[in-house]
């Protein structure tokens, strides 16, 4: 494995550790799961299951990220966009990242078990092991689907939060789910439109890589449709009220606009990386809306 250390400065020890966390992504994920809970409950969420679950939950998305880290290595150290990563950079010894990924997830384990409930720890291992093994070590390099197949690893965190609050997994949930799983191809499809060379020169078949950029394009276009309708279900089931519609219609409508844009122009990396940042502006917007119109509802 190639390093970049004689030509990168090197960053502190602790710093490369929590980079191999995916910071940003795990930021997400645990938002997502929070909001899961407080959808739950009609008031405030308990203290115990709020700080235990969400300590489990991002102790065990900060493993997955790690085993992600230690599996991929080797096209990290080839792809622009990884390359800079702590193990392609030579910050940290492989087997030291999966020593680290181990103590997270048994970390993880033992906070949900002890102080949550079985349910969101047996939940929580699966979603892991889904991302970890499943995803990156099989499904990644064996269809282009890849990202549609493992994207409900990636989408069941408010099911994990509200196993960690009722210890049953609510119904509210599951739909959170369905648009966290409905946002995961056009999200990560842009981004491979983009880095679709990187992902060719390692051998990591990405739609726009075995099926070409216009079909992608497609795909996401089509993708963003049935995720603007099925964002639209909380209001229509009373779950939520006009605050959340009007965000969704409204977050949903730029989404479309730019996945329609990326339609007409799909061989436009720029255009690829902006409908990319976008989508998690979106996720998290819609979130929020969620979050809030359950506390303030109007009318």
């Amino acid at each position: 494995m190639k390093t970049n250390t004689s030509t990168s400065p090197q960053i502190p020890l602790w710093r490369a550790y929590l980079n191999l966390c995916k910071p940003k992504v795990v930021a997400l994920i645990v938002f997502t799961a929070v909001v899961g809970m407080f959808l739950s409950v009609p008031g405030m969420v308990p203290w115990q299951p709020l700080l235990a679950g969400t300590s489990g939950i991002a102790l065990a998305a900060a493993s997955a990220a790690a085993f992600n880290h230690y599996l991929d290595r080797h096209a990290d150290a080839v792809m622009g966009r990884t390359r800079k990563r702590p193990l392609p950079r030579g910050e940290i010894q492989p087997r030291h990242v999966l020593m680290f990924a181990s103590l997270l997830g048994v970390a993880s384990m033992v906070i949900l078990v002890v102080w949550t409930n079985g349910l969101t720890a047996v939940l929580t291992c699966l979603s892991l092991i889904g991302y970890a093994v499943v995803y990156t070590v099989f499904l990644k390099r064996a269809t282009p689907q890849n990202i549609v197949i493992g994207g409900a690893a990636g989408a069941v965190p408010p099911i994990l939060g509200s196993a960690a609050v009722l210890g049953v997994v609510h119904p509210y949930s599951v739909l959170l789910f369905l648009i966290i799983f409905l946002w995961t191809p056009p999200h990560f499809w842009a981004l491979a439109i983009a880095k679709r060379d990187e992902y060719a020169q390692v051998d990591i078949p990405m739609l726009p890589v075995t099926h070409g950029v216009e079909f992608t394009g497609l795909q996401v276009f089509l993708y963003t449709i049935l995720l603007f309708v099925i964002s639209l279900i909380p209001y229509l089931t009373r779950m939520s009220g006009l605050i959340y519609l009007a965000a969704a219609v409204i977050l949903g409508g730029i989404f479309l606009y730019l996945a329609w844009q990326l339609r007409r122009r799909p061989e436009d990396g720029r255009l690829a990386m902006r409908t990319f940042g976008y989508s998690i502006i979106y996720l998290m917007g819609i979130f929020a809306a969620l979050l809030v119109d359950h506390y303030l509802p109007w009318p």
